[in-house]
């Protein structure tokens, strides 16, 4: 008696997007944009999603063009996992984007009370 094999293994699904954050550890945030023609109106609209991904490594940095692939639950949000970085993002225009900046009319306020207090 021949006994069938299991069910053949899904094909695992791969989206490419842009990481947003890093800030958890071995975890990124990536979002994946996908463009949907509107039901009524026949244009076509840009979507997104963000999903949450194992980065091992911590290789990925914001603004980096990457490939993700479905993996097994690793967390109650993480389903996915970096396969690869595609492309290094702009690292400075990120950096300088996420520091506040201070506003001129602040410094000049603080300068006149100390040239008032002098």
């Amino acid at each position: 008696m021949v006994v069938e094999s299991k069910k053949p293994l899904q094909k695992r699904r791969v989206l490419v997007g842009t990481v947003v954050s890093n800030k958890m550890k071995k975890t990124i945030v990536v979002k994946v944009d996908r463009n949907v023609k509107h039901g009524f109106y026949k244009k076509y609209v840009t979507l997104f999603e963000r999903f949450k991904a194992h980065d091992e490594k911590n290789e990925a940095q914001p603004g980096d063009l990457v490939s993700i692939i479905s993996s097994r639950p690793l967390s109650r949000e993480k389903r996915w996992a970096l396969r690869e970085i595609l492309r290094r993002g702009n690292r400075l225009a990120v950096e300088l984007d996420q520091q506040p900046l201070k506003d001129e009319t602040v410094l000049i306020k603080q300068e006149t009370k100390i040239l008032e207090t002098s």
